[in-house]
């Protein structure tokens, strides 16, 4: 019976596997090598210069600019993303209380739950547009058109949001932000489900504020879904490409505009595989955001580590 079993187990996961080294880790041990030759991407010669390509990458001002880009997108897209999700989350199952004193939802909770997961339904394409609208500098502009109104700005120089070095990440974080709240809080409300509303009850006869009903109950029951929503972000704030390259395109080759100040780590790369032609460089880049992403996964779940709460 057990070889029965063990064979029974091996047929199906023979298959997957297979698919994945072929079509995830082999890809990842081709771009390796590339990185250590001069590859230019359409000439199938190519030489072997070891790590030269690694040497010249940490002392390359643009790409080291990127990647404190892309470091600052992991620091403030998971924080204030988590914090608002969690926020809404909060208020939309346990924010309100009941005529019998219970708790629940604020009125309304339900539909508010939709539109805040709208955004998340529009693609990467949608949303660049949809911004790109929203910043428009030329005074009709949804942003500049409302400041203009309320007299914060001046009609005749209107801010250009995405060509400002100082304004134009934090208006990218805006647009990602935007986008995930909506999702996480989903997340963070599907978990919210599982947690008794006896529990919520109990602190409340015992005089809990809402503070402290969050920062007792709800965060710590929730801290395996906030790690996971961590990892989630993380990932998104180390790559980024779409949305940069979209957004910033007028500004020069795959986004990156102005001067740089919105590269991140994946336009770099890209404009030297497709726009420079230095392809065996640009795998050296790869290889260096695959261990940046492995480096912040573990560290993030080690970081956030605790004892499971049981109810």
């Amino acid at each position: 019976m057990r070889k029965g079993q063990y064979r029974f187990v091996a047929g199906f996961l023979f298959v997957p596997v297979a698919l994945y080294l072929i079509f995830v880790i082999w890809p990842y041990i081709q771009t390796f090598g590339y990185s250590l030759t001069d590859w230019k991407g359409q000439s199938q010669t190519f030489s072997f210069v070891g790590l030269d390509n690694y040497k010249a990458l940490f002392q390359d001002d643009v790409f080291l600019e990127a990647i404190w880009h892309n470091i600052l997108f992991l620091i403030f897209i998971p924080v204030i993303t988590i914090l608002l999700a969690l926020f809404f989350a909060f208020m939309l199952n346990a924010g309100g209380r009941s005529r019998a004193g219970g708790v629940q939802g604020v009125a309304g909770s339900k539909f508010y739950k939709i539109v805040y997961f709208f955004p998340q339904v529009l693609s990467l394409a949608i949303l660049a547009v949809l911004f790109n609208a929203v910043y428009r500098s030329d005074g009709g502009g949804l942003l500049n058109g409302a400041l203009i109104k309320v007299g914060l700005v001046d009609a005749g120089n209107p801010v250009e949001w995405l060509n400002e070095p100082n304004v134009v990440l934090w208006a990218l974080m805006v647009a990602v932000i935007w986008q995930g709240v909506g999702f996480y809080l989903v997340l963070f409300s599907a978990a919210m489900q599982s947690i008794p509303k006896d529990i919520y009850e109990a602190a409340l006869i015992d005089g809990a504020s809402r503070n402290q009903s969050f920062f007792r109950i709800t965060l710590p029951l929730l801290w395996d879904t906030v790690q996971t929503a961590w990892v989630y972000l993380g990932i998104v704030a180390m790559d980024m490409f779409v949305l940069v390259s979209s957004m910033t395109q007028s500004m020069g080759a795959y986004g990156g505009g102005p001067d740089h100040h919105s590269d991140v780590m994946a336009t770099v790369m890209m404009r030297n595989f497709l726009y420079y032609g230095k392809s065996g460089y640009a795998c050296a880049m790869g290889v260096v955001m695959l261990l940046l992403t492995l480096i912040l996964s573990v560290v993030t779940l080690r970081a956030t580590r605790r004892e499971r709460i049981e109810f």
